[in-house]
């Protein structure tokens, strides 16, 4: 018994040492500098220990703004997301002809890369000199007037940006609801139509049930992913993402690391760690919520 736990560790060994290198160790070295005053990266040195570098954080209006972007951005791609994945998962399963093709249709903004489509975006919606852009072309053919989605109003620009969040994170939700209505039985469905239930109920009573882990699932990752979100704001407003009132939490600590206002190691510690219990509170309060629905 003795051997087969000593052959089983040193087959583990390999993954704790990488996660011990790459996340264990980091993680601890954030948590120090976030307590570490006027910390110099330079000569290695700091002044004090302390909450300091949290109350600064949390007074910096940077990341006041950054913190309502964010949230703003969980709010209303997750469930919407969400929600347009199951309806479009649920179509997708309806249709016996050509599913895989579209399948992959709508599969293919999952594998393009994300500042690709992000210039796409900014092309349809941005005012130029020389237009208006496609969706400007669209609203003023209903009578509206033109809006600068890229460089106007901040409700503009958030709506783009939840847009194109909505845009890349639905493929993969598809695919992974897709996959769960596969797997249900359909036995299940077969009794239901017997008994002569309205689609509307089974729907309610049978698909939602069966496959809650996967909402469950995606709606957790979808969470933690909104709020990691950067990428998607570079790839619409550009890199300063301060001036144009756009930025994320992650955006911020980037640029207390390393943008204009960049060199300040423990700043950026003190805001991945406030994120880190931001995400930490709402998967607890996700976990709390699914553990009392199953019990009821």
């Amino acid at each position: 018994m003795e051997n087969r736990d000593t052959k089983a560790w040193l087959y583990l060994l390999p993954a704790i040492l990488f996660l011990g290198v790459f996340m264990i160790y980091p993680l601890v070295d954030v948590v120090v500098y976030s307590f570490e005053q006027g910390y110099n990266s330079a000569s290695q040195s700091f002044s004090g220990v302390g909450f300091f570098n949290f109350a600064y954080v949390l007074r910096d209006p940077y990341f006041l703004q950054a913190l309502k972007n964010t949230f703003i951005l969980v709010i209303i791609t997750v469930p919407v997301s969400t929600a347009f994945a199951l309806l479009i998962s649920v179509a997708l399963s309806s249709i016996k002809k050509l599913q895989d093709l579209f399948q992959t249709v709508y599969f293919l903004p999952y594998v393009t890369n994300t500042l690709a489509v992000g210039l796409v975006f900014m092309i349809l919606f941005k005012r130029t000199p020389y237009s208006d852009g496609l969706v400007n072309l669209l609203i003023g053919w209903f009578g509206g007037e033109a809006v600068d989605f890229i460089d106007g109003p901040y409700w503009a620009k958030m709506f783009v940006l939840c847009f194109y969040t909505v845009w890349v994170v639905l493929p993969f939700k598809i695919l992974v609801l897709t996959s769960a209505l596969a797997s249900v039985d359909r036995n299940y469905y077969n009794a239901a139509r017997v008994d002569g239930t309205s689609r509307g109920r089974i729907f309610r009573k049978i698909t939602l049930p069966m496959i809650s882990p996967m909402l469950f699932y995606l709606v957790i990752t979808g969470f933690i992913g909104a709020f990691k979100a950067y990428s998607d704001a570079v790839a619409l407003f550009g890199t300063n993402l301060n001036a144009a009132g756009m930025n994320t939490i992650v955006g911020y600590v980037y640029d207390m690391l390393y943008g204009n206002s960049g060199g300040y190691p423990s700043f950026a510690s003190a805001a991945a760690i406030l994120l880190f219990l931001i995400v930490l509170t709402i998967t607890c309060i996700n976990l709390l919520v699914k553990n009392r629905s199953a019990k009821n």
